[in-house]
């Protein structure tokens, strides 16, 4: 039974969250800034954006940078946990992308 004040269901339910999975995805190969992560996942805000990672950070899946410039570079990459978590994840994407049947361009 998995009860509400189970530490890992927070993880879960922010891993899990709609764009909680994209952030892990897109982060699995490579660190980015703020803007080159929202531009690698559709749709997604930046008020989104921002409280997804705040969370994920919070978590200690995702680690996050500032370089004191004007203005500030923030810069977002994985934690060894957020690999470890988000491993699997990106193996589950690729394993459906290579099941699907290709799109009709039209």
């Amino acid at each position: 039974m998995f009860h509400t004040d189970c530490p890992a269901r927070d993880v879960v339910d922010h891993v899990t969250s709609r764009w909680g999975v994209w952030v892990l995805i897109s982060l699995r190969s490579n660190d980015l800034r703020f803007y080159e992560l929202r531009e690698s996942i559709q749709g997604i805000s930046e008020k989104m954006l921002a409280q997804t990672l705040r969370a994920l950070v919070q978590d200690g899946l995702v680690w996050r940078e500032v370089e004191p410039t004007t203005p500030p570079q923030v810069t977002y990459g994985l934690t060894e946990f957020g690999q470890d978590v988000g491993q699997p994840l990106a193996e589950l994407f690729d394993r459906i992308t290579r099941r699907l049947p290709p799109r009709n361009a039209g």
